[in-house]
């Protein structure tokens, strides 16, 4: 199995050096990898923190890359599901995948979290 890490994700989204973008590129678009959960919420973090990306866009981006069919992810109706409450709901990623396994698994989400508390009993 192969597996990209946030680095390999960030240039082929970013496109920001030009011989990095190219080999990220060929393995994204022409090889079969894993992409895990985690490597997922670094690229989210990473795009909004360090390069200041509208949540919007990178919802748009993120999304767009799981619809590849040669990308394994852990779970992609999950990861839809907290990148669409990420973009509206004003969480933070990993509280966004929280959220969204309560959605969608119904699972019970412990916190001290004030604000997630109260979207969970929304």
């Amino acid at each position: 199995m192969e597996i990209v890490d946030a680095n390999i994700l960030l240039r082929y989204l970013l496109k920001d050096h030009d011989k990095m973008h190219m080999v990220a590129k060929s393995i994204i678009e022409h090889r079969k990898v894993f992409i895990p959960n985690e490597v997922i919420a670094e690229t989210v973090y990473v795009l909004e923190k360090v390069y200041d990306i509208p949540r919007s866009k990178i919802q748009t981006a993120i999304s767009t890359l799981l619809e590849y069919d040669n990308l394994e992810l852990t779970t992609k109706e999950l990861l839809k599901e907290a990148l669409s409450l990420y973009s509206i709901k004003k969480l933070d990623f990993v509280d966004s995948i929280l959220l969204a396994q309560n959605h969608i698994y119904k699972h019970t989400i412990h916190t001290f979290d004030k604000k997630l508390i109260a979207l969970l009993k929304e």
